[in-house]
């Protein structure tokens, strides 16, 4: 019990010059804490395995689908990696700016106090990181037991069985070692950005053989429905999906190797090649089906290989599995330090908090973001969940957009090793970009759901304007 509780104590004591270093990791004075094993290699491999999941695999039906055509279904691409970019400096910012774990937790409760971290965190350890997680491990499962029933679907005790294996195996490997943890990510992120590249180069073959009638402009912007600017900003949601998890390495800034360099270089390299795989496969899967067949396709890059890879076909759905599994891997490693920050500040149990003493990873952290995820395989209509939280995630991402502002405003002259913008004025486009894409999807909401979430969803449409006009007004 006692050396329990010194290590307990250790790890919530870590103090922020050591954040700052680009040792080991060791407190100096004999405390356990992170050690700082993450190089700007695992950095990009963090980010680019977090954002490339299942989503580009399967979320272009969406986008196309609300989009309406082929030409504005790419501009949605293509504006959301723009959109992505400009949150990603902006944390890039905070990051260097407040070094510590735990991301927009840690920045939200700085800035704004402790009572918006502490809604901030338990919103994620309630809702949304088991959920994501288990719908990852879900697609996980789906895509490795489905080749085995050509003729029907998996069954679903399957599916859930086999993601509980796949959550217990990573839950095991990132428990064991940071740098296995890391291996991991560095391994299925080469993986799936192989697989990417295969549908990229099967796409400019079909190119250089005059298969481009969906990228002429007067067909790619043929609208197969009527325009619709709900459906639009829907389209744009189902975009940002494919994006999510852009923000995930400031969850461990404490863990990177001179993190005043290696975050913001991270972000410079992984954002930026991220947008020129997903418009670039996207190209590629409309050179091989027409929008019809796309969105009669629930797996577009399986039926995409299919087409294309005859009796290799099978490489597809192995990608999206091996995809998938670095995206489980990615979001555990991320998630755990998000919980285990929250812990260290006494926003969850102090339990949370504690690092293993040889290993030094947060291991109780790991076990419970584990089990709240498990929890999760039980629930049958996650899907739902993702509706009413899907908006959170912009949300937050603009009210920690909003920091950077006030931050600013409230201490000028804090170091800041980077800065975006000089003007406060970009800043506060930027931080609308994010509310605006929040309103949106809850004005779809309400135009398209049940009678229950449009109540919901008036009453969050209301709250989130009085609270945007408050932070605005505090910066004037």
């Amino acid at each position: 019990m006692a050396e329990g509780a010194r290590l307990r104590t250790s790890a919530e004591k870590i103090p922020e010059e050591q954040a700052q270093d680009s040792g080991s990791g060791s407190s100096g004075g004999g405390g356990v804490a992170l050690k700082k094993e993450i190089g700007l290699v695992s950095a990009c491999g963090i980010i680019v395995g977090n954002i490339i999941g299942s989503g580009i695999f399967v979320s272009p039906k969406g986008v196309l689908e609300n989009a309406g055509s082929v030409g504005m279904a790419l501009i949605v691409w293509i504006v959301t990696g723009v959109i992505t970019a400009v949150g990603a400096l902006c944390y890039a910012e905070l990051g260097v700016t407040i070094p510590k774990s735990g991301g927009d937790y840690s920045y939200v409760k700085d800035i704004f106090g402790g009572l918006a971290g502490f809604l901030r965190l338990w919103i994620a350890v309630l809702v949304i990181y088991p959920t994501n997680q288990a719908v990852i491990a879900l697609t996980f499962s789906n895509y490795v037991l489905q080749p085995l029933f050509p003729t029907c679907f998996a069954p679903e005790s399957g599916l859930r069985l086999l993601a509980a294996v796949c959550l217990l195996l990573l839950t095991w490997v990132n428990c064991a070692s940071v740098r296995w943890a890391t291996r991991v990510q560095d391994i299925f992120t080469a993986g799936k950005l192989l697989a990417l590249g295969l549908i990229i180069i099967m796409g400019i073959v079909q190119i250089c053989k005059g298969e481009y009638f969906w990228l002429e402009p007067k067909n790619a912007f043929e609208n197969f429905q009527e325009p619709d600017i709900g459906l639009i900003a829907l389209a744009f949601l189902q975009g940002s999906f494919a994006y999510g998890g852009w923000n995930f390495l400031n969850y461990v800034t404490e863990e990177l190797v001179n993190p005043y360099k290696n975050l913001p270089r991270a972000i410079f390299i992984s954002i930026p090649l991220v947008t020129f795989v997903y418009v670039f496969a996207n190209i590629a899967y409309v050179t091989a089906m027409s929008p019809q067949e796309l969105l009669a396709s629930n797996a577009v890059a399986v039926t995409f290989g299919e087409k294309l890879l005859g009796v290799m076909a099978w490489i597809m759905p192995i990608s999206v599995a091996l995809s998938t599994f670095g995206g489980v891997n990615g979001s555990l490693f991320t998630s755990s330090r998000l919980f285990f920050a929250g812990a260290r500040e006494g926003h969850l149990p102090s339990v949370l908090a504690m690092i293993h003493i040889k290993r030094c990873t947060p291991i109780p952290a790991l076990l419970f973001t584990c089990l709240s995820t498990l929890l999760m395989l039980v629930t049958s209509d996650m899907y739902t969940l993702i509706n009413y939280v899907g908006f959170i995630n912009y949300l937050f991402y603009g009210v920690t957009v909003a920091g950077q502002i006030v931050l600013r405003w409230k201490k000028p002259d804090i170091a800041r090793p980077i800065k975006v913008s000089e003007n406060d004025k970009e800043n506060k486009r930027s931080l609308e970009r994010f509310f605006s894409l929040a309103f949106l999807e809850a004005i779809v909401q309400i135009k398209h759901g049940s009678q229950v979430k449009k109540c919901i969803h008036i009453l969050v449409i209301v709250h989130m304007k009085i609270q945007q006009k408050r932070i605005f007004n505090l910066n004037t």
